[in-house]
């Protein structure tokens, strides 16, 4: 089947029996206590999904199979003569549990390289779109064009056995995510470049060629692309983008669907477009203050103003984490490295300094500190990548990485159709009064 798939499979039969297993003698345990206020404000806290790729801890931010950030920047295997780790190795430590060596990173950049044809008729479902569209509702069109070639889809047409279906999804998940680099490189050329396409680079990694595609040839820049696809590809199961990918996927929907109604989520501004509008507010609170340059007393004053006008400072604050994200933190880290002097990404720095301080002061404010979509703009910004609406599709091509994994482990597990209860607010207050049950199915 590949040696990748071999070691998949044997991975989660074991995971699989040790689930039945734990089932079986702890089925009936609670897992903490559901409050009123957690079924009405979002589940937040609310334990009810296993996903196995990833943990987020509220002090120490995410780790990918128990390895922090930095960790795995200096663990995994990296490009020739590169620093940041190849997001190849990343998805394989997802969805193996183990950290992978340098010939097996190869074998998927290799494997990628294969499997990453798009057809012609993806491409011209791309074009019979206005060129004006937003970029991530071409990809997400792009992605539903490329369904056409689901494994899964057609095997279970054919009548395919349950056993099978990790099969087929896993190929599918192969196949994917080797396109999205050039689904993603073809709608950023064309939205930005005139339709000036450049053809894939063969001997390049996947984050590399990506890089590549559109048309970003500084060395610097593709060692960016591996640190931000690294960065960005899973933040546990319960983010808008993982869960409705899982959820979609319970349905039996193939990856091509299911990866689609995932980045539909990440496209809202809650979630993945945030780093679209970190920028947005940099660039107008520059324009309000006159100046590239803000000190950090004028950054104060500005988030003062826009919490007073009801607006959120975007970039700062998390669901679940309650100190800086390890992912500023990884960026920043670049930043000090390779761009010092940058303008742009000092005023991220002071904002960091800045905006924590004035949040804190706000006691219904659990979190005043950046999270990953903070900063990434200012990077891409000093290569050359000024659209700053493309910067959710950029998140979206990493984001496959984790979430297809997932996927992967889903149809492996056999876990069933997600069919939560759901209650009406009449059948709360009766229950307020003890006039009814509702807990029931």
């Amino acid at each position: 089947m590949g040696i990748i798939k071999d070691r998949f499979k044997e991975k989660a039969d074991i995971t699989a029996a040790e689930i039945k297993d734990l089932l079986k003698e702890h089925g009936n345990k609670k897992i903490g206590e559901v409050t009123l206020s957690q079924v009405y404000q979002g589940m937040r806290g609310m334990t009810g999904l296993v996903t196995e790729t990833s943990l987020l801890d509220a002090q120490e931010g995410i780790r990918f199979r128990g390895y922090s950030i930095p960790e795995l920047q200096k663990q995994l295997p990296k490009a020739p003569g590169g620093a940041e780790p190849l997001p190849e190795g990343l998805f394989y430590l997802m969805l193996i549990g183990e950290l992978p060596d340098e010939e097996t990173v190869q074998y998927i950049t290799s494997n990628w390289q294969r499997r990453s044809h798009v057809p012609n008729h993806v491409f011209s479902t791309i074009e019979a779109l206005p060129v004006g569209t937003h970029p991530m509702t071409q990809f997400v069109v792009a992605v539903m064009a490329l369904q056409t070639e689901s494994q899964f889809s057609k095997r279970y047409a054919a009548g395919m056995n349950k056993k099978d279906y990790w099969d087929a999804l896993f190929d599918d998940t192969m196949d994917l995510i080797a396109r999205l680099p050039r689904v993603a490189a073809y709608i950023y050329r064309r939205k930005y470049k005139n339709g000036d396409h450049i053809q894939p680079n063969g001997l390049l990694d996947w984050a590399g060629n990506f890089a590549h595609m559109m048309g970003f040839e500084n060395e610097e820049f593709k060692e960016l692309m591996r640190l931000y696809m690294t960065i960005h590809a899973d933040h546990e199961g319960g983010n808008v983008s993982a869960h409705t990918t899982h959820l979609v996927g319970s349905a039996l929907s193939d990856p091509y669907l299911s990866f689609a109604a995932g980045m539909n989520g990440l496209a809202g501004p809650l979630h993945g477009l945030a780093n679209q509008e970190v920028i947005k507010w940099i660039y107008e609170m520059r324009e309000t203050l006159n100046t590239e340059s803000p000190s950090k007393e004028q950054i104060a004053e500005y988030v003062k103003k826009t919490l007073a006008e009801g607006k959120v400072v975007p970039g700062y604050g998390h669901a679940v984490l309650r100190k800086t994200d390890p992912r500023f933190t990884a960026q920043m880290d670049f930043g000090k490295r390779h761009l010092p002097n940058d303008p742009l990404v000092n005023t991220v720095w002071n904002i960091y300094e800045a905006v924590p301080p004035v949040l804190q002061t706000i006691g219904k404010i659990k979190n005043p500190w950046p999270n990953v979509d903070a900063h990434s703009g200012a990077l891409l910004v000093h290569y050359g990548m000024v659209e700053y609406e493309f910067y959710t599709v950029l998140f979206g091509v990493s984001r496959a990485l984790g979430v297809l994994a997932s996927l992967c482990w889903d149809r492996a597990l056999g876990l069933p159709l997600e069919r939560p209860k759901s209650i009406t607010t009449n059948q709360v207050k009766l229950w307020l009064d003890g006039k009814d049950e509702i807990w029931g199915d």
